[in-house]
């Protein structure tokens, strides 16, 4: 990717997934949410974290897809965005994660700053450009724990897509597709799976989550930029449409307070 294309990592994962997916200013919502609340409000109904993931999650299913909601740049002031009408395939994540952890609307903003921000600082220069680094802050922020499986190894990676970020090198943990798809005994509903791309300056192509349909069959279910929505995709069909080789694996944790 040109050194000097300036696009912000949400951009990116759109633009390289092929058409997969993927100063502070004050909080502020870019558009309704007028299924947020209630959902927040439903789910602490739904028992443990991952059954109000898949209830969160679920709800959403058939939201449009919509490429660049969020606000911000290197000489932009950063907007905290909140949204229901339409996600990609991070904000989705973030979306339905900070809604399953919440235990009232409140929360869910503050999760979903504390998810977006390494700190919750919203500013563009904090925002998780790389979903590497979404993992890490938030495995830091316990409100993640990394997965891992047979056949795991560490593949050193140096990405550089925005000369205001400068150049930066994850060491990642990646877990063939062969063993994702052998272990679904091991997953849960909601786990979360990043995709890695073999392409230059990027980790990950497209991320979403993991569920089982009522025969067992593991899906992804995500937002898809390809489909134009949120759905439920079987994930031995997703990795062979889409040749991938390796993913990376996070489980959402109960938050032990929320920030």
């Amino acid at each position: 990717m040109p050194r000097n294309l300036k696009v912000d990592r949400r951009d990116a994962l759109r633009l390289l997934a092929g058409g997969l997916c993927f100063a502070v200013a004050p909080v502020r919502a870019e558009a309704a949410e007028t299924r947020i609340d209630p959902l927040v409000r439903a789910a602490r109904a739904q028992g443990n974290l991952s059954q109000r993931i898949a209830y969160v999650s679920n709800a959403l299913v058939g939201t449009r897809y919509r490429a660049r909601t969020l606000v911000g740049g290197p000489r932009k002031a950063e907007r905290f965005v909140v949204r229901d009408d339409a996600f990609d395939c991070v904000t989705y994540c973030e979306t339905v994660l900070a809604a399953a952890y919440a235990g009232n609307p409140d929360e869910f903003r503050s999760m979903l700053r504390t998810l977006r921000y390494r700190n919750g600082v919203v500013a563009w220069r904090e925002r998780n450009h790389y979903f590497f680094e979404w993992g890490k802050n938030n495995v830091e922020n316990k409100l993640c724990r990394t997965i891992l499986l047979d056949g795991v190894v560490a593949m050193d990676k140096t990405v550089y897509w925005h000369k205001a970020l400068g150049r930066r090198r994850f060491r990642m943990p990646i877990i063939p597709q062969i063993s994702l798809l052998a272990n679904k005994s091991l997953l849960a509903n909601g786990d979360i799976v990043a995709f890695v791309t073999r392409r230059p300056n990027l980790d990950y192509f497209h991320v979403g989550f993991i569920m089982f349909d009522s025969k067992g069959q593991m899906m992804l279910r995500h937002a898809s930029e390809t489909h134009g929505r949120v759905l439920d995709e079987r994930m031995d069909r997703f990795v062979a449409q889409n040749h991938v080789r390796y993913v990376t694996l996070w489980r959402p944790q109960e938050p032990r307070a929320v920030v």
